[in-house]
């Protein structure tokens, strides 16, 4: 199994189970939602071919189909009780990511939007009616359609603030009840969907990954600098995005100076770097990119195992979080790196790494040291 079709492996089993509520899902532009089937004709998005299965792809593979059946299973069931929560599929803390279409006034909904529909095509594509007509006609640019309503997600900033709002912040009850943890990684979440849609930047897995992570480093500030007491574990992720995303951009003369990263912060810090990491995602999301800026992003972030030797500073969650977030930037970073054929040796050491994050009881952060300096060893002479 190579490393990217590793994670693609991860991130299928997680992407099910992340499927969430995690706050307030990207609000959908004023006009009126039509559901699927607005989409789904032969003549359009459900037909035969590359250019014309995309329904299909969604409605058969993809997990964002499938996140209304979630709030009916038994588990949904028990966690509502524990919050004393109505029904989860009428509960607006689970509907607004699970079933964004329950969360809009009638007068927004046609009577062709079905609730059950889970994130379909306008959660993330934005209400059809006031471009849906016009979208297919020759004289109609790109910019025409955003300027209709269409959502601009050939920017990944725009796809990334699409994405992260249910795919990143959860509050701690939640949590407490048996929600699964969220962890927002733009770039190998997409792979594992699977994609419906063929980007036209070479570079897009390299920036989606950077992107993503900046938009959640963002929304974990947010969440913190907004919070009375935040909890010690969403500190240790602030932290842990902090500590990479300063490491990828240290030698990035185009990207904004990261402050270096720190255990603790207050209301104050959490503000702060809520700003630079939205700086960071705008920019990474429009300057030119290229292989060497991959490499250079590859090579600062996998010689760190510095960071995890024998004495590391900070405490064994905080290192936990900061391995966490590393292997999955390795992950992508290589599979955009290493272009040839996958090398056994390569596919071995990130699986490794992979399952020294799998459990937290488990981690050593001295294996994941030595670990990380043996996958280094197979990138060859480029990182």
């Amino acid at each position: 199994m190579s490393g990217c079709a590793f994670y693609r492996w991860c991130a299928s089993a997680a992407v099910a189970l992340l499927l969430a509520v995690a706050g307030k899902a990207a609000p959908l532009p004023t006009g009126q939602v039509l559901g699927a089937v607005g989409c789904k004709s032969s003549s359009c998005h459900g037909g035969a071919g590359e250019k014309r299965g995309q329904y299909f792809t969604w409605v058969q593979e993809d997990f964002h189909a499938r996140a209304y059946a979630v709030l009916v299973t038994a588990r949904s069931a028990r966690m509502a009780e524990a919050l004393s929560l109505p029904a989860a599929a009428s509960s607006e803390r689970c509907t607004i990511c699970h079933s964004p279409f329950q969360s809009l006034a009638p007068v927004r909904r046609a009577e062709t939007a079905y609730p059950d529909e889970g994130v379909s095509c306008e959660s993330c594509h934005a209400a059809a009616g006031p471009w849906l007509r016009g979208h297919t006609r020759k004289d109609w640019t790109y910019a025409t359609r955003v300027g209709a309503g269409l959502r601009d997600l050939r920017n990944f900033y725009v796809r990334a603030n699409t994405c992260v709002a249910c795919h990143q912040n959860l509050a701690a009850d939640l949590l407490q009840a048996g929600h699964p943890e969220l962890t927002f990684e733009l770039d190998g979440q997409a792979v594992a969907e699977p994609k419906h849609w063929r980007d036209q930047d070479p570079a897009s897995g390299p920036r989606a990954w950077l992107v993503g992570q900046a938009v959640a480093w963002r929304e974990i500030s947010w969440m913190l600098a907004n919070s009375e007491t935040p909890a010690a574990d969403a500190i240790d992720r602030w932290s842990a995005l902090n500590w990479l995303l300063a490491k990828a951009t240290a030698n990035q003369p185009q990207l904004p100076v990261i402050d270096s990263p720190s255990e603790t912060g207050n209301r104050a810090t959490f503000a702060k770097t809520q700003i630079q990491a939205d700086a960071l995602a705008r920019q990474a999301a429009a300057i030119p990119w290229d292989d060497l800026r991959s490499k250079a992003m590859l090579r600062a972030v996998v010689t760190t195992e510095a960071d995890f030797g024998a004495s590391p500073v900070g405490s064994a969650e905080f290192l936990f979080r900061r391995a966490q977030r590393l292997v999955l930037a390795l992950d992508r970073l290589s599979c955009a790196v290493e272009k040839q054929p996958a090398d056994s040796s390569r596919e071995c050491a990130l699986a490794v790494l992979f399952e020294d994050v799998r459990v937290r009881s488990d981690f050593q952060t001295a294996k994941f040291a030595a670990d990380l300096s043996t996958f280094r060893a197979t990138l060859g002479r480029g990182p």
